[in-house]
């Protein structure tokens, strides 16, 4: 799902979008005389020549420090595509540095599309400051086969606006799901067309967000061998009874069912939604897309949170690189994904090209070193009101993060199928989805 969204944004950092360019014959790497060619992912496309010409200035002086590199970047946006990844990376089409998103890391290291770096990490300077969480998706058998570059944890965004107009204090977001479900009734309650609560029913959306759901009171998507459903569950029906409770018996949920991920959007763009689940992105967004304003928004933790979906992405190397052509691509990544102050962590160049400062994301690093100056850096060129998502900052340290299950866009819709009956129908038998959904999920697995 994160794709999506990020568009699942991700970025935190920039917010690259635009034409996909499919298929080029330029090689993913070349070495002459000394002299290494690498192809590197994620230009911004030309329809965002602000981000571009960003990223085409680094790329230059990336190479006036390294003059033995030369870079050849690609603009496919988004720079993962899930349509056309498997197809590239299978064919070697791939470039020498690649992007790669957490759910897909491990099959990739399995089929041995990923260069192992393990002995070549000293090029990513502040490699040690990475946290040990973000590193497990791009390891296995104790190597080292990537370097994450971008995550995040589901929160709970809300409308600090509608809750003062609700008689809620913004400052003090639901911290339960009672809460939750009081403060939806009193915003329904603001008059014609307000909702306090927005969910998605379906485009896998709805599955996804059940997977959020049920992940923060606890559940489980899947058992712990991966190959059976494991969400038929207290927890499970716990998140469909509250949906329930909230469409049918508040009447807090509005009347319209929202499918895709714009649907949701649009409706917390337009002022008159309270709250719904996302990450930090979901910000930038709801202003830049949907028409919101920035001093609108807050972001609290997950209320009552057991874990929090946390995904992310992060480069891989093409295995056919060369040791020269590896280490000028980890010092790519060095140079432009890692570094405070620099590249994606350039917090003051952003502020001056107009660029969103200040959303929560800092926690690829931690309280580390490197963690604590880009923090340093964010407050120092803040354009948004970083007041506002303290409360998710403050209240997500302790959330353990957890991956999407396997198969996870098959098993969310199949249960798009559950969250759809739920919000359009006040008689939806929850048993009895639930059984539905785990033996079609089941036979999915099966097939692992």
């Amino acid at each position: 799902m994160q794709s999506n969204r990020r568009a699942l944004a991700l970025l935190l950092i920039a917010g690259l979008a635009g034409p996909t360019a499919c298929g080029t014959s330029t090689p993913a790497s070349k070495t002459e005389g000394g002299k290494v060619t690498i192809k590197v992912a994620c230009q911004p496309a030309k329809s965002d020549p602000r981000n571009r010409k960003v990223w085409d200035d680094d790329v230059a002086a990336f190479q006036k420090a390294h003059p033995d590199v030369t870079v050849v970047s690609t603009d496919q946006q988004p720079c993962f595509d899930p349509k056309t990844f498997g197809p590239k990376l299978a064919g070697g089409q791939v470039e020498t540095v690649f992007r790669v998103p957490v759910t897909n890391t491990q099959d990739v290291i399995a089929k041995g599309q990923a260069l192992d770096i393990s002995g070549l990490t000293g090029e990513i300077k502040n490699f040690a400051d990475l946290s040990p969480a973000t590193m497990t998706p791009y390891s296995a058998g104790g190597k080292v086969y990537g370097i994450p570059t971008s995550t995040y944890s589901v929160g709970l965004v809300y409308n600090r606006k509608l809750f003062t107009q609700a008689g809620l204090d913004p400052n003090s977001p639901p911290k339960t799901w009672a809460e939750v479900r009081e403060a939806a009734k009193k915003i329904a309650g603001i008059g014609a067309g307000y909702v306090g609560y927005g969910e998605y029913s379906g485009g896998n959306t709805g599955g996804w967000h059940f997977n959020q759901a049920i992940y923060g009171r606890g559940g489980e998507m899947v058992t712990p061998d991966g190959k059976q459903a494991a969400f038929n569950s207290p927890e499970g029906k716990a998140v469909l009874q509250f949906l329930k409770d909230l469409r049918w018996s508040d009447n807090s949920m509005g009347t319209k069912l929202l499918v895709g991920w714009e649907s949701l959007m649009q409706a917390m763009g337009s002022g008159k939604t309270g709250m719904m689940l996302g990450a930090p992105d979901v910000v930038p967004d709801l202003v830049n897309k949907f028409g919101g304003q920035i001093a609108d928004y807050g972001i609290a933790p997950f209320p009552e949170a057991k874990a929090s979906l946390s995904g992310g992405e992060g480069f891989m190397i093409n295995p056919k690189a060369t040791p020269e052509e590896a280490k000028a691509g980890l010092r790519w990544i060095d140079f432009y994904w890692t570094t405070p102050g620099q590249g994606a962590f350039d917090y003051e160049r952003a502020k001056t090209i107009g660029n969103p400062v200040g959303l929560p994301n800092n926690s690829l690093f931690g309280d580390s070193p490197s963690g604590k100056k880009i923090a340093d850096l964010q407050k120092q060129h803040a354009t948004l009101p970083v007041e506002n998502f303290s409360p998710f900052v403050e209240g997500s340290a302790a959330v353990p993060p957890k991956l999407e299950p396997p198969k996870a866009q098959e098993l969310y819709a199949i249960l798009d199928v559950a969250m759809s009956a739920v919000l359009s129908r006040k008689d939806a038998d929850l048993d009895k989805l639930l059984t539905d959904a785990e033996s079609k999920a089941n036979a999915v697995l099966a097939k692992s």
